[in-house]
């Protein structure tokens, strides 16, 4: 197993991942891994989220009952009648 060592870490955030394990009954390193872990899985796959979001978007068909209104008249109207 690799060993990492983390230099000039605040202090605050050893104190919170500190609380953190006594909390989950982890030692400090136990923790460690289970947060970069989670951010992991949290951030590694932003682009590909991303991705998928726009192509779900770009896939959405617009009803017929709505493709002849004009968004911006709406707006104006509504503008108008304040």
């Amino acid at each position: 197993m690799a060993l990492l060592q983390v230099r000039n870490f605040p202090d605050d955030k050893y104190a919170e991942i500190s609380r953190l394990a006594k909390k989950e009954r982890r030692t400090i390193a136990q923790q460690t891994i289970m947060l970069i872990d989670s951010g992991l899985a949290n951030n590694g796959g932003v682009a590909e989220k991303r991705q998928r979001a726009i192509e779900r978007t770009m896939a959405r068909t617009v009803p017929e009952r709505l493709k002849g209104i004009d968004s911006a008249a709406l707006i104006r109207e509504d503008r108008d009648s304040r």
